[in-house]
């Protein structure tokens, strides 16, 4: 299975060789290649979403793999089992009060010592078309369920959650730069408003999607914005607070 340069490179500082090793948010199993890659001994893959860990399970055939599908605010492994964690494109996808309950779960579950990546989107400039259309997609699922589809963290408000419940910062390195916001990637964005407004009625759900595919057809491809990888570790300094 191919890897990603961008988890070569987040990985490429961090001693997995013989560790335990979680993947939070595992979508197609990227980071659990990258790190079967470099020798550990294990990898768990976790991910809420069904055909993801279908995915992972079919194109990963690695005894050393298992693939958990289960929330990450309720993950399935004993306290202080995993040595390295791995968060790549996740946070994006989490709104801030689930945000914090995923932090506080990866600390239940990492053992002192222990380390974590998480790689993901700097926020784009308020100005940029692409962050416009991902504000769309917001409108949409805010009126469906209630929620944010998309929510960019910078880097430091990410070390900063962490930071409390006990996790030190090593460093912050940008790992790509642009980024390639493809015509099929951001047609798949649209898709999603479309997807989220079907049951709103029509005086709502229209000018969403007369937006949106407005958004693709202007935008075409960009190349803008960038992703950073944050690497911090955990010592245990704090466990009694941080853990409750």
């Amino acid at each position: 299975m191919a890897v990603p340069k961008t988890i070569r490179r987040a990985l490429a500082d961090r001693s997995i060789v013989g560790r335990v090793c979680l993947e939070a948010g595992a979508g197609v199993g990227n980071a659990t290649a990258g790190l079967l890659e470099a020798d550990p001994a294990a990898v768990y893959a976790v991910t809420n979403d069904a055909d993801h860990a279908l995915e992972v399970r079919e194109r990963i055939e690695d005894d050393r793999a298992a693939v958990l599908y289960a929330d990450l605010r309720s993950i399935p492994l004993p306290d202080d089992s995993v040595d390295v964690i791995t968060a790549h494109a996740l946070f994006n996808v989490v709104p801030p009060a689930t945000a914090a309950a995923i932090a506080a779960e990866l600390t239940r579950v990492v053992a002192s010592g222990g380390t974590l990546v998480i790689d993901d989107y700097a926020p784009l400039s308020d100005a940029e078309p692409v962050r416009e259309l991902f504000a769309v997609e917001n409108a949409a699922t805010e009126l469906a369920d209630g929620r944010p589809a998309l929510t960019f963290y910078p880097a430091d408000a990410l070390r900063r959650l962490f930071a409390g419940h006990g996790w030190g910062h090593d460093r912050t390195e940008t790992i790509l730069e642009p980024v390639p916001w493809t015509a099929d990637l951001l047609e798949a964005h649209a898709d999603v408003v479309r997807e989220q407004v079907a049951d709103l009625p029509p005086a709502l759900a229209a000018p969403l999607v007369s937006r949106a595919d407005r958004l693709v057809d202007e935008i075409g491809s960009r190349e803008v914005g960038s992703m950073y990888s944050l690497a911090l570790h955990y010592d245990g300094a704090l466990e009694s607070s941080s853990r409750g």
